[in-house]
């Protein structure tokens, strides 16, 4: 068998397959470290401003979890870019080229039609909120409570919320597909 028999377009959309389950992989696993990393930073900024009794280092907590926060909702966006590209395009493809009815990959379909999958979402979504929106705006009104509240810090705190609140629409918006 010579080298261009060997290739295929069902092995190559296998090694495609391979090779976009291996990145699927990979950016579940930082996607699911980024909240551990998110919520260590922001303890540790919390425990700062307790102990030196400056309010002011509470506004680092926003400014982290905007970053980490929209890497998050990123990487969970692309994951399921993954999931509905092999459900749509890769697993029907494969499946008219080995002449196989029905689903190529069971997996993709079976687990998006558990009966908990709504409910465990929209826990997901309140947690992802909570952690990334809920937890910064405590920060920014505890601050903004404080004697530390000069103009410029009040004005970079008001920017900060204004960015909360349109990470925490980006996580609703995404939510809702």
């Amino acid at each position: 068998m010579t080298a261009a028999e060997d290739v295929t377009e069902s092995r190559l959309l296998l090694a495609e397959y391979d090779r976009i389950k291996d990145e699927q992989r990979a950016r579940i696993g930082f996607r699911d470290n980024l909240v551990y990393v998110t919520l260590a930073a922001s303890a540790g900024i919390l425990a700062v401003a307790v102990q030196s009794t400056q309010p002011r280092i509470l506004l680092a907590v926003p400014v982290i979890c905007l970053i980490l926060g929209w890497t998050y909702l990123i990487n969970d966006e692309k994951i399921s870019a993954i999931g509905s590209y092999i459900r749509e395009r890769l697993g029907p493809r494969l499946g008219e080229l080995a002449g196989v009815r029905g689903v190529v990959f069971g997996w993709e379909e079976h687990h998006r039609q558990d009966a908990g999958r709504l409910t465990r979402k929209r826990l997901q979504t309140a947690a992802d909120l909570l952690t990334y929106v809920g937890l910064p705006v405590v920060c920014v009104a505890v601050f903004l409570c404080s004697p530390a509240a000069q103009p410029a810090l009040v004005a970079l705190s008001l920017a900060e919320a204004a960015g909360l609140m349109a990470l925490g629409r980006q996580f609703l918006r995404y939510a809702e597909r």
